[in-house]
Parts: C-alpha cells; sequence; structure tokens
C-alpha cells in the first residue's frame, strides 16, 4: 500500500470482512444485462466486481457508495471498460489480503504492493503505478540520500516497512506513530526531520495542513551494491503496486493488466496522478529491477512494465 504492511491476517479482520460483506452494499443480484464477454470474466457474481478496500484517502475511501481516490479512479475507468458494476465493501488491510485469498471478494486496490511471497496467494496485476521512496520535510530542509539521514531523527507509522530501514541507518532515531497524523504533528513541531509515507498522504497534508510548513522530497534510492551490503535499505527503494485477486481469478486479471497497460499509452493514467498531486516522472516510470524482480515469478521471461515516455 504504498505502503507495504505486515502479512498477519488477524482473525479480527476476517470477522470484520465478514461482517461487511453480510451488510453490502446493494446486495448481490447480477444485472440483468451483462455480456457474455463481461460473464466470461469469472468474477464471483456475474457483471459486479466485489471490491475490498481500506480507508486510505487519497488512494481509496469511501463517499456516496463509490471508491474514490487515485485507486478508486482507476479501478472505475477499468471496470467501465470491462462493463463491471463495481460493489465496495470497507475493512482494513489485512481484512483486504483475506478476502481476496479467500476469494470472498474479486480484488482489492489501494496501494498494495507487489511481493514474490503474496504472490503465492493470490494474483497481481500489472502494477497501476509505481510509489516512490517519499519524504516529508520540514520546509527549508533537503535530503537527497541515505547518506543525508544518518544521525536524523526519522519517523513513519508502526508496521510499515520503513521501520526497518530507519533502524538500518547510522545513528538515526526510530520514531514510530500508530497513524501518519502523528508523524506529521511531530515533524511540524521539529521533533522529527523526515518523515516516511506513501508520497499522496505527505501532498494530501501539505495541501489541508499549511501550518506544518512541510514538502515532500523523493529519496534517491540506494544502489543494488548498497541494498546488498544493507539488505533493509531495499525498502527505501521503489516498490510496485498492484491490484490483487484470487488465485483462480487469471481471466479477470488478466483483463485488468490489459486495461492497466492501456492508460499508460492513451495518457489516462498520467492525468489520474496528476490530478492527485503526483509526479507521473515519479508514479508512472518503473525501476530497473522492476521487471527482473516478476519475470520467471508471475510474469513470463520477456515481460516488460508498463512505462510512459515510451
Amino acid at each position: 500500500m504504498f505502503r507495504v504492511r505486515s502479512l498477519v491476517v488477524a482473525l479480527a479482520a476476517t470477522l470484520l470482512m465478514s461482517l461487511t460483506a453480510a451488510c453490502g452494499s446493494g446486495g448481490d443480484d447480477a444485472p440483468t444485462d451483462v455480456s457474455a464477454q463481461t460473464a466470461a470474466l469469472g468474477t464471483l457474481t456475474p457483471g459486479v466486481l466485489k471490491v475490498a478496500i481500506e480507508p486510505y484517502a487519497p488512494y481509496t475511501s469511501l463517499q456516496g457508495g463509490k471508491i474514490v481516490g487515485l485507486d478508486g479512479d482507476i479501478l472505475a475507468y477499468v471496470a467501465k471498460k470491462l462493463g463491471l458494476e463495481i460493489k465496495p465493501q470497507v475493512t482494513d488491510f489485512a481484512g483486504m489480503l483475506a478476502g481476496v485469498q479467500s476469494r470472498r471478494v474479486d480484488i482489492t486496490v489501494g496501494g498494495v504492493a507487489w511481493s514474490a511471497d503474496r504472490q503465492k496467494q493470490g494474483l497481481f496485476t500489472d502494477p497501476p503505478y509505481y510509489s516512490p521512496p517519499a519524504m516529508a520535510v520540514r520546509d527549508g530542509k533537503t535530503y537527497r540520500t541515505v547518506d543525508d539521514l544518518k544521525g536524523l531523527n526519522l519517523g513513519t507509522v508502526e508496521g510499515y516497512v520503513w521501520v526497518k530501514s530507519i533502524q538500518a541507518v547510522p545513528k538515526a532515531k526510530l520514531h514510530a506513530y500508530p497513524d501518519a497524523n502523528g508523524v506529521f504533528d511531530d515533524l511540524g513541531a521539529g521533533r522529527v526531520d523526515v518523515g516516511f509515507l506513501d508520497p499522496l498522504i505527505i501532498i494530501a497534508a501539505q495541501k489541508e495542513r499549511p501550518d506544518l510548513k512541510i514538502a515532500t522530497e523523493y529519496l534517491t534510492p540506494p544502489t543494488t551494491a548498497e541494498v546488498k551490503q544493507q539488505p533493509a535499505y531495499a525498502y527505501f527503494q521503489q516498490y510496485q503496486t498492484g491490484f490483487y485477486l484470487p488465485r483462480k481469478a487469471t481471466k479477470l486479471e488478466q483483463a485488468i493488466s490489459r486495461e492497466i497497460d492501456a492508460m499508460y499509452t492513451n495518457g489516462e493514467m498520467t492525468r489520474l496522478v496528476t490530478k492527485y498531486g503526483g509526479d507521473p516522472e515519479q508514479f508512472l516510470k518503473p525501476a530497473a529491477d522492476v521487471a527482473s524482480a516478476r519475470r520467471g515469478v508471475d510474469r513470463p521471461a520477456g515481460w516488460n512494465p508498463p512505462t510512459i515516455g515510451q
């Protein structure tokens, strides 16, 4: 999720998903005008796309029964192309993964990071975008590399993978908070020098809380050699997100991936990233290791990730 979080799927999250599914949003009746092509996608209910999300604006949130945010807008565009009606269910991050892996929903979206372990239990689409290593900093301060972070007070949210990265920075002090608000509060008060959070979260806070006087910077990712020497630095690199589906949903995954790839070439993905304050050069161009990470794992040997500018 612009964040990468723990893979532990708690019983409480499973119960939460079950309750939200029971409450539902509009029932499970299939639309009466589903085409054969749409029905062939194999969703749990023909013509309906059951989507699990967590409240995580500006990536995903529920407003008026619709998923809004960057991931929500991307999914809405894709669903319209495929003739699918979106039915959202709200849970937490662990519940999102559990819903997909147990096939109670068709898909989950919202900055879910691809990983070799996570793909063993589900299918990932091609990346709708890539999450760059973003930093919230106080106005007037500049940090470019990992070396610049040495000895600083560094903040993030408990359970985020940046915890491991921060702990590996020489002489840096970790400040972990229950949520992003704690990071921003201490950053604005000068108790933290840098906050590591998902980029659109930082950008949104700049607009909504100008009193904080913070800015967004992007860390120059550590090199392959640096990561080899200090593996925890891997989380200071760009990671690829994906929409996450059940293992058996191969036709649906392939159809969604085709639409995602088309959005890179027709300019729609650039438009949506820009709408939410993101930099397309940061969000829509993959790092060199994105392709190699998935080739021979859940993509063929010749697979190339989508990108702009080609």
